[in-house]
């Protein structure tokens, strides 16, 4: 892409545009001045690593993984034992104090959460951590600061060039305009868009929390700002930054405020700019929003705008597929093709540290026979545990009384029925649960893309319902499923007669096979396959591999010659197991929960 062409298309060519276009080449030539040596010698490699079949990532936060950045040095080896080459660190940067969104109320870009530790121990727990293979990613919050960050701060002392970083208004005509046609993000906990502060008589953009204030991208002195943020973080050596709520970026009255033409167009002029001066870096863009609009967050071949995405349709199709015994949706879901770069890769998870909402393709929902707004209140119903049957323990998160509207919240294992077993000390529930977990991981780890842990689901952790008798999270129920890591627990991780352990060597053998096999690459597409039974979803990649999947508690045959044109082999072996399989004999037994993986 040209940059300057396209840094005037969106600022207009005037006198203020050539300012601050030099003013951006000067920020984009002093980081490549000050890039150390020690990543010129990885950005050389180039940015093509994350789609390796040994890319597994953990996502965590550090104070609730570990202690500080001081001690998670004592935790890296953890990490590595599971087979981790890739962490996140949920936001570190420093935010507002009191509610702070979970740490995305960002008020200082450029230092880390003084509780936590400090950049320069953040740089080298990010050096201690590439010597044992694994990179590192942070949260990049570019939508909006804290209201106390030091560009709010500016302007309210008088500093002109801090005007118009942020939407501000006199009255509320304007903002009236845009409550018109704008989405509410949290209706229930930060209902409307605006918030009028006294103490400046101005109306200011506030749409995802009333302390964390919206970024006015029409100014390019907040892009140049960003960018200049950006770059000092990635000369820190962080290879990986997580784009926070990418398609709010751009707001214009009249429209949605979401997933404007003009948001490309920057991200677009971002990545051009990461590339020019570290190249080994990569962009994770968060869009949770319909398949049709994420993937145009990859840009194009010739027009990059993040190399990965989250694929958060995978998690509701697996989380529906666990619920109904029924993969068609899934099936049907994953086979439409979508026009994406051939290195445009997804970040499979099942869980992560937000709450679960309930999107999925209503056309395929209809074809098979489901009312989706029915069947939406019964995966609210069964997710929460008060279907009748559910095994699932959870809680609702953003509530509507009036539609019955509302998203999940809880940990991996409690929605699997781990909790439920227990309380119960039902053996074959707590043997189903486990069995489930284990699925549902064996699916993210084998799919085309990144699998992604939150971390402690490694050992089946379950709610932490302590949330609700802390003040600043008592309103907000993901803090159910973020609880702090139990490390005594995962001190039983080597013993196979405990729960943590059947997890954890559950999943680290899966992830082991991934990283020793190139049919698990990224770039080998994974293929749906229908095997005509609704309970067993299978796939397979480039007839070089297939993999079975039981979504039920009961057994299910699988027609053989559903997959004999691949060319297997007739006897086969599961990868995972060990399991001996004869093609010759037409069907294949697989039990409660079973998968299989041929290759």
């Amino acid at each position: 892409m040209e940059l300057k062409q396209s840094y005037y298309e969106i600022y207009g060519k005037n006198e203020n545009t050539d300012l601050r276009y030099k003013q951006l080449l000067n920020i984009i030539q002093y980081a490549k001045e000050k890039r150390p040596s020690w990543l010129t010698k990885q950005d050389k490699l180039g940015n093509n690593w994350y789609l390796s079949e040994k890319m597994v990532g953990m996502m965590l936060y550090v104070d609730r993984f570990c202690k500080d950045l001081y001690d998670i040095e004592n935790k890296i080896d953890y990490l590595v034992e599971l087979g981790i080459t890739y962490v996140h660190f949920m936001p570190l940067l420093q935010s507002r104090e009191g509610n702070n969104d979970g740490g995305y109320a960002v008020s200082d870009y450029l230092n880390v959460e003084p509780r936590l530790g400090n950049m320069e121990q953040l740089q080298k727990v990010v050096k201690l951590l590439k010597q044992k293979g694994i990179r590192t990613c942070i949260d990049f919050v570019l939508n909006h600061t804290a209201k106390e960050h030091i560009w709010a701060e500016e302007y309210k002392k008088g500093n002109h060039d801090y005007d118009d970083m942020y939407f501000m208004f006199d009255d509320d005509t304007i903002p009236n305009e845009y409550e018109k046609t704008m989405t509410e993000i949290f209706p229930k906990v930060a209902p409307k868009n605006f918030t009028y502060y006294d103490d400046m008589k101005k109306y200011v953009m506030t749409r995802f929390y009333e302390f964390q204030w919206d970024l006015n991208y029409a100014n390019p002195h907040v892009f140049n700002k960003i960018v200049e943020v950006l770059l000092t973080l990635a000369n820190k050596g962080i290879d990986i930054f997580r784009l926070d709520a990418i398609p709010y970026m751009w707001k214009e009255l009249g429209t949605n405020c979401m997933n404007h033409k003009n948001v490309h167009t920057l991200l677009k002029m971002m990545y051009y700019i990461i590339q020019e001066v570290c190249p080994s870096v990569i962009f994770l863009g968060e869009a949770i929003i319909e398949p049709k609009e994420i993937v145009k967050y990859f840009g194009t071949a010739e027009e990059k705008e993040c190399n990965v995405m989250y694929n958060a349709s995978l998690m509701v199709l697996l989380w529906n597929s666990i619920a109904t015994r029924d993969v068609r949706l899934m099936e049907r879901s994953l086979s439409k093709k979508y026009d994406v770069p051939d290195d445009a890769v997804w970040i499979n998870y099942a869980r992560c540290h937000d709450d679960i909402g309930w999107g999925f393709e209503q056309d395929i929902l209809r074809e098979i026979g489901f009312d989706p707004e029915a069947h939406k209140q019964f995966m609210i119903q069964f997710m929460e545990g008060k279907f009748y049957g559910s095994f699932s323990v959870g809680e609702l998160y953003e509530f509507n009384p009036v539609t019955l509207d509302a998203r999940n919240s809880g940990t991996f294992a409690s929605m699997c029925g781990l909790e439920q077993a227990l309380n119960e000390k039902h053996g074959y529930k707590i043997e189903l649960a486990l069995k489930r977990i284990l699925l549902l991981n064996a699916i993210i780890i084998s799919y085309t893309g990144i699998p992604l842990l939150y971390s402690g689901d490694e050992i089946g952790q379950l709610n932490d319902w302590s949330y609700k008798n802390q003040k600043d999270i008592a309103g907000d129920s993901r803090w159910l499923h973020r609880g702090n890591m139990d490390w005594e627990a995962a001190e039983k991780r080597n013993d196979i007669a405990t729960i943590q352990g059947k997890i954890f060597k559950g999943i680290q053998k899966m992830i082991d096979i991934r990283k020793n096999c190139e049919y698990f690459r990224s770039d080998i597409p994974s293929i749906p396959v229908d095997l005509n039974n609704k309970a067993v979803f299978a796939f397979h990649k480039e007839d070089k591999m297939i993999v079975l999947a039981n979504f039920s508690e009961h057994e299910q045959w699988v027609d053989t010659h559903r997959f004999d044109w691949f060319g297997l082999n007739e006897k086969l072996t599961d990868a995972v197991s060990g399991r001996k399989i004869n093609l010759g004999d037409g069907n294949i037994l697989l039990g409660p929960y079973e998968y299989l993986w041929f290759m």
